[in-house]
């Protein structure tokens, strides 16, 4: 008889995987890398809208009657608030309640909460006669509080946003919209998420 393992995601366009298949999002993408190294997961619960911010996840989440708790929680939220110039002062207040929330669906352990690092989508086609550079800025700031958010709670974290600038130049990372990630990128996190996480401890 195995033991079975419950994972969350919680995000926006990024974690239901906006343009690629379901099963093609890094969330089922880890989860399948998970089950081969022995740990058996059900199919990861996700929540998650393409276009949500942090108050958009705060208000749905109260929506979803969730388990009592997870053995991994994924956050990854904060591109649509850069995207709408959203004050960064919100952010970090916004971002601080869904960490703590985070670790509370996580049965209070930090350790069982991981925060992924927001995609850099300047670089993309999509951002064409867009200033490229002040949106890596933006994206560069933004993630610098999301870490220190991350690191003050003892949660762990996964950088992402470097990997995400190679879709300059290698195509094959972007999905057919030209802005969100191909299954491919997605893999290449998933496989980040498993090297970097023991999901149970």
């Amino acid at each position: 008889m195995h033991n079975y393992y419950t994972y969350l995601a919680l995000g926006d366009s990024y974690t239901i995987g906006e343009q690629v298949l379901l099963t093609e999002s890094f969330p089922y993408q880890l989860v399948q890398l998970f089950r081969k190294q022995g740990f058996f997961f059900t199919a990861p619960e996700i929540i998650a809208k393409t276009g949500w911010t942090t108050d958009e996840l705060l208000v749905e989440i109260e929506a979803y009657s969730l388990l009592p708790h997870y053995d991994l929680v994924s956050l990854l939220i904060g591109v649509n608030n850069q995207y709408r110039q959203r004050p960064v002062e919100i952010y970090i207040k916004e971002f601080e309640v869904l960490i703590k929330k985070a670790i509370q669906f996580a049965g209070n352990r930090p350790g069982h909460v991981t925060v992924l690092s927001i995609p850099d989508w300047g670089v993309t086609p999509f951002a064409e006669g867009r200033d490229r550079d002040q949106i890596s800025r933006d994206i560069d700031s933004y993630n610098n509080i999301n870490l220190a958010i991350a690191n003050l709670h003892r949660v762990k974290y996964i950088e992402i946003t470097r990997g995400t600038r190679e879709a300059a130049h290698r195509p094959e990372l972007l999905a057919s919209d030209q802005l969100h990630p191909s299954s491919v990128e997605y893999q290449r996190w998933a496989v980040k998420i498993a090297k970097e996480i023991q999901p149970v401890r």
